[in-house]
């Protein structure tokens, strides 16, 4: 393949929160794999996110040093901006307007990671944009709804890519209305989370997940509400440690103090994110140092039978770490046997808990297994520009 030039559009600097960091990561670090000269660009009006001060505001010096090291770790160094479109001149770090205009202009792909890049006239010049969702389900049902802004923001890339393996076949049931979804996947590096190292006899399973993220996407359709939140549905299965036998850790950040006891009461182990969520390296020592993931996925991503796969899952599955994990219609695709297995029923969890304790090894290998062969970077990323054309 001949080499291409490449810019990946986030938001790692003004969300910089280490599973954030990582998805972002892994687009970079795998088209440079690929022999292609990538560049990253942050270019919003959206305001920054500093947590070490838990401050929103319109300073993005916090944004710009940790972009700055990581273009230091991982090789995209004098590749990178950020542009303050929230702020009059449109200031920048890195690159100046003058270069971020051109490789906008010239860019072989643009890659709009996650979809939350907004338009402006500099980037509307481009005829290569490629959207990127990670969250199936909204933008659908937005179009179903007939909502102009979505249909016609959508409508302006080249192609749409989604995590949703199943939206546009008869397994999703919100109508796709002539727009063309292609199935995709987060890609990872699995050698960044590769492990020889057996988790300690202490080891339990675990996960990180946002606690209150109800009301941002939920929505309604054809007259019922779908939640984009993952904390009903822990609180479905909050008895599943307890039925395997097992304590299971969560990361998560529960205020409510009579909930925090419930969980306790079945067997979790609650732990605060605050930490691992600054400290990138220090979230994947923490994947590689558990048994394996027990997670559920949100609702919406369930009851529509998406085909969502989460990202961080795909994290401990090169890990060599099996994940057990709530079904949204991906077992069609890959796992349901050993090192990845879904559930719909508590007890299915507690199964899934036995078959992986009886042969940890075999689990452990087929987790890895997995990942390269499904979630592998340079195959996925390769498979999202040869089916754009680039």
């Amino acid at each position: 393949m001949k080499s291409k030039r490449i810019v990946v559009m986030g938001f790692m600097g003004s969300m910089p929160i280490a599973g954030v960091i990582w998805q972002h990561v892994h687009y970079i670090v795998g088209l440079q794999r690929l022999g292609h000269d990538v560049y990253y660009i942050e270019d919003s009006a959206r305001l920054p996110y500093n947590p070490e001060t838990f401050e929103v505001n319109d300073e993005f010096d916090y944004a710009a040093r940790i972009l700055r090291r990581l273009s230091r770790e991982f090789e995209f160094k004098n590749r990178w901006a950020f542009c303050a479109r929230y702020l009059p001149g449109n200031p920048t770090a890195g690159l100046p307007l003058r270069k971020i205009r051109q490789l906008y202009r010239d860019a072989d792909a643009i890659l709009n990671v996650c979809g939350t890049q907004e338009f402006n006239d500099d980037l509307l010049v481009s005829d290569r944009i490629l959207y990127i969702e990670s969250d199936p389900a909204v933008e659908q049902i937005k179009i179903d709804k007939g909502v102009k802004s979505t249909i016609e923001y959508l409508r302006r890339h080249r192609a749409l890519f989604t995590f949703g393996e199943n939206i546009g076949t008869k397994s999703f049931p919100v109508p796709t209305h002539g727009f063309k979804w292609l199935p995709t996947r987060q890609p990872v590096v699995t050698d960044l989370w590769r492990t020889n190292r057996s988790p300690s006899r202490a080891a339990v399973f675990t996960t990180v997940a946002n606690w209150s993220t109800s009301g941002l996407k939920d929505i309604s359709w054809r007259g019922r509400k779908y939640l984009w939140s993952k904390s009903r549905e822990f609180l479905r299965f909050i008895a599943a440690p307890k039925k395997a036998g097992e304590t299971f850790e969560l990361a998560t950040n529960i205020d409510h103090a009579a909930t925090r006891t419930k969980f306790e009461r079945n067997g979790w182990r609650l732990r605060c994110p605050l930490q691992m969520s600054v400290d990138y390296w220090l979230y994947r020592d923490y994947i590689q140092h558990s048994k394996g993931e027990f997670t559920v996925a949100k609702d919406q991503y369930v009851r529509l039978n998406t085909g969502w796969f989460s990202d961080r899952s795909a994290c401990y599955l090169a890990a060599g770490r099996p994940v057990i994990t709530q079904e949204t219609g991906f077992t069609k695709i890959y796992g349901a046997k050993a090192g990845l297995l879904s559930f719909r029923t508590l007890g299915e969890i507690v199964e899934s808990v036995k078959a992986i304790d009886r042969d940890y090894a075999t689990h452990s290998r087929a987790a890895y297994a997995i990942a390269r062969e499904f979630f592998q970077a340079e195959k996925v990323l390769k498979s999202i520009l040869d089916r754009a054309g680039i």
